[in-house]
């Protein structure tokens, strides 16, 4: 299956859509949506997951990668998932403790105004 990823902005805040599955041969796709961004100036990130129907570890690097570059710049990279397939993959690698994970974008885009 393919990847697709579009953003759109929330005042300071950028939403990255993102839906299908994240593997090895699509997550060069995100990373460099993602680097684009924050290339921009864009570093209060919010990835939105809710789409995606398969991660795997390469997709995880991408936003690890992701998350420490836009720290480095004093922002934020917050993930939007409810799916338990997706959650779980962040609790098994102990992610779910290093990244800000939210059920809803607007959840995720109310915290970055906080």
């Amino acid at each position: 299956m393919d990847l697709s990823v579009s953003s759109t902005e929330q005042g300071a805040v950028t939403v990255v859509h993102v839906a299908g599955e994240i593997d090895v041969y699509t997550a060069p796709l995100l990373r460099e949506v993602l680097d684009k961004q924050v290339a921009a100036g864009r570093t209060e990130l919010v990835v939105d997951l809710e789409k995606v129907t398969f991660m795997d570890s390469t997709g995880l690097g991408v936003l690890v990668g992701r998350l420490k570059l836009v720290r480095g710049q004093n922002g934020t990279l917050r993930i939007v998932s409810a799916q338990d397939r997706i959650l779980k993959v962040f609790k098994i690698t102990g992610l779910d403790k290093v990244f800000h994970i939210y059920s809803t974008v607007e959840e995720a885009t109310a915290a970055s105004a906080v």
